[in-house]
């Protein structure tokens, strides 16, 4: 049989249109495990060691529920969540939620593009501030000047790295009976240190810059396919898009946690079961790992933080982006050339190269990435208040308001995540 015969056989196809499928969801899924969600999970991991991967269970069917509903409401509507805010909701509110947002994604660049220079320079030596400097410089020239569709397809191949995280469980011993049991039975505890811990894993998990990223590339990839329209235009096209959507953000958010499943997993083995319990960044994590697990496991550790800050800068300045451009009446897509749509590459631009500046800044790089999820905590309550009105709305939604089940998960992760804020300030105060 011929390639082009091979290429038209129903296996090859089907794998194709499965692949087709993911998008938006995988590399938002893969984007959650950025540098600085590394060094959550691997603070998670040497701290409290295999006590914590239940936290990991827990969320996937809410954060899947959650950015269901994101890419839904960007898909029927045909615009992104700040733009549905401005247009049914009071604009200081929106204002304020798109500062901060705006805010919390500049430290969370700077923390990422200096981690992933710490990496670089952990791996070969050198300058770790020169490679930031690298790094953000590759990272906009790509989202300036990469046209839209071969960019996706550059994120959605850069989710592969993720994989070197699964590699380092097999260079290390794993007891997996005890695993099994301390995820189903943990050792819980009531410490303001453990609560605290809970709190950053779910406030790395559960970001609100997915939210607005998710639902605007649901906008880009319509806009993008000739034929697609809003739902709310063309309902006809409903039933292949929820598809998509839902397989797309399984897949990714199922992504998204297994890695980040595997990053607690291996520390937990490693630095907690050997007294290696403070560990403050995702390099720190690496370096630590070295001299327990070896070459293999600290050269696929580090290497995966480059990776996925590669992957997560551009998420971040993206979704800052249409974030404030949807606020603002501006044209916003990636799609576009700068000249067209200067406001939007200018938000980009400026969110990547003031993340640059706060590496060479005499800040805390800790204290900068507790306060980045402190504001991003903060603010994903509001908003996913909002989501889950304005996907109850018929006036936005058309008769695609989301059903029952939908909107149950959708209050119960946006509950839940109250109650984790609430969680969160009772810990300070505690300490």
């Amino acid at each position: 049989m011929n390639k082009k015969e091979l290429a038209g056989t129903p296996s090859v196809v089907a794998h194709r249109s499965w692949i087709r499928k993911l998008g938006p969801g995988l590399i938002t899924g893969a984007a959650d495990d950025d540098p600085s969600g590394i060094a959550t999970y691997s603070q998670a991991g040497a701290q409290f060691g295999l006590n914590t991967l239940w936290t990991l269970f827990f969320t996937f069917p809410l954060m899947v529920g959650i950015q269901i509903i994101s890419a839904k409401i960007g898909r029927v509507s045909g615009h992104g969540l700040a733009t549905n805010i401005r247009h049914h909701y009071p604009k200081p509110f929106l204002f304020v939620i798109v500062a901060l947002l705006m805010l919390a994604n500049t430290i969370n660049i700077a923390a990422d593009i200096a981690a992933m220079g710490s990496a670089l320079k952990l791996l070969i030596g050198g300058s770790a501030h020169l490679y930031a400097v690298g790094f953000g410089a590759i990272s906009l020239l790509l989202q300036v000047f990469i046209p839209y569709k071969r960019y996706v397809r550059v994120l959605k191949w850069l989710t592969l790295v993720l994989l070197a995280y699964v590699g380092t469980v097999f260079a290390v011993h794993i007891p997996w009976g005890q695993v099994a049991r301390q995820t189903v039975w943990p050792q819980l505890s009531w410490k303001p240190e453990y609560i605290t811990m809970v709190v950053a894993i779910f406030g790395t998990t559960i970001s609100p810059y997915l939210f607005f990223w998710q639902a605007s590339q649901e906008v880009e990839d319509m806009a993008a396919s000739p034929s697609a329209r809003p739902l709310i235009d063309a309902p006809v096209q409903a039933r292949s898009s929820f598809s998509r959507i839902q397989v797309d953000t399984i897949v990714g958010m199922g992504f998204s946690n297994i890695i980040a499943f595997f990053i607690m997993l291996t520390t937990a083995v490693t630095l907690n079961m050997h007294g290696v319990t403070d560990i403050q960044t995702s390099s720190q994590a690496a370096s630590a790992l070295r001299p327990i697990a070896g070459e293999f496991a600290f050269w696929l550790f580090s290497g995966g933080i480059i990776g996925t800050g590669m992957l997560a800068v551009p998420v971040l300045a993206g979704s800052a982006a249409y974030a404030v451009s949807g606020a603002f009446k501006w044209d916003n897509s990636l799609a576009a050339k700068p000249k067209a749509d200067k406001a939007f590459y200018g938000i980009i631009s400026a969110a990547t190269l003031v993340g640059v500046v706060i590496c060479f800044a005499p800040i805390d790089p800790i204290k900068a990435l507790l306060w980045s999820a402190v504001i991003n905590c903060v603010i994903a309550v509001p908003i996913m208040f909002i989501m889950m009105l304005m996907a109850s709305r018929k006036d936005i939604m058309g008769t695609f308001v989301i059903h029952p089940g939908l909107r149950t998960l959708g209050w119960c992760c946006s509950i839940a995540m109250a109650l984790v804020v609430i969680a969160m300030f009772w810990g300070f105060m505690a300490v």
